[in-house]
């Protein structure tokens, strides 16, 4: 490993995936860390920890790289993040550079796991063939789960951005889809993963006459969406719902 790299090795504790960073985080190896990072936390949906101890920091500004990633899972995964930094001088850094105010930081790997905060959540994912009639047991499959989740409000919306995904997975790459919903705090999240590197295009439909409803009308639709590479390999399209709370203020927590 050259010194001027990172590299990152990834393990299980509890219920968080740990990340281990080592080598030198300079202006060359930023986007390793930020991209490895990001990629690990689209297959990680209990949580994430990233334990920088043994990780030379170059330049004290690009551990705001932190701070990014914290941002950019919070829409999806959405799961809990935390940071072990053992030395003092880089809990110091972490907190004059207010990273610690989007991520909580921990001396150690205990400590950190326990400042996870895990949100009350369901989360199910299905596997589905490539053949005819998938779409159809897709919707059937995000209907039934949003109902028994008590969200059949969001069904007619979930249905549709699934089946676009999944259209797009069967239409453009060799994969099965897999098809993720999420349901925490009233958020709902619909995600397609596929083998396929390629980001997915929003792009317009030449012709009214071509099939599936465009990712542009998933875009209207969701309050937020995205692609994400996966750490192993391909990619997961995404789109964030939020589900109305009752008049009555009485819905189960999600």
């Amino acid at each position: 490993m050259s010194p001027a790299s990172v590299q990152l090795s990834v393990d299980r504790h509890e219920q968080a995936t740990v990340v281990r960073g080592t080598g030198e985080l300079n202006l060359t190896s930023y986007s390793t860390l930020r991209d490895g990072l990001l990629k690990i936390a689209t297959d990680a949906p209990d949580g994430l920890v990233a334990d920088i101890s043994e990780l030379v920091i170059a330049d004290s500004a690009l551990v705001s790289v932190f701070s990014l990633v914290a941002m950019r899972i919070g829409d999806w995964p959405a799961i809990p993040f935390a940071i072990v930094a053992a030395g003092a001088g880089q809990r110091g850094l972490l907190s004059r550079l207010v990273v610690d105010r989007y991520v909580p930081v921990r001396p150690d790997l205990v400590a950190a796991t326990a400042a996870l905060d895990h949100p009350v959540r369901r989360r199910c994912e299905r596997t589905f063939p490539r053949v005819e009639g998938t779409s159809s047991h897709i919707r059937a499959f995000v209907t039934d789960k949003l109902i028994e989740w008590d969200v059949p409000e969001l069904a007619g919306d979930a249905r549709l951005i699934a089946t676009e995904l999944a259209e797009n997975a069967l239409r453009h790459t060799g994969s099965e889809p897999k098809v993720r919903l999420d349901l925490r705090r009233g958020v709902c999240t619909v995600a397609v993963a596929d083998q396929d590197a390629r980001p997915a295009m929003l792009l317009e439909r030449l012709s009214p006459f071509e099939p599936g409803m465009g990712l542009k009308l998933v875009a209207q639709i969701a309050r937020t969406w995205g692609c994400s590479r996966s750490w192993a390999g391909g990619k997961v399209v995404w789109a964030v719902l939020l589900s109305r709370p009752s008049p009555s203020g009485d819905r189960p927590a999600g």
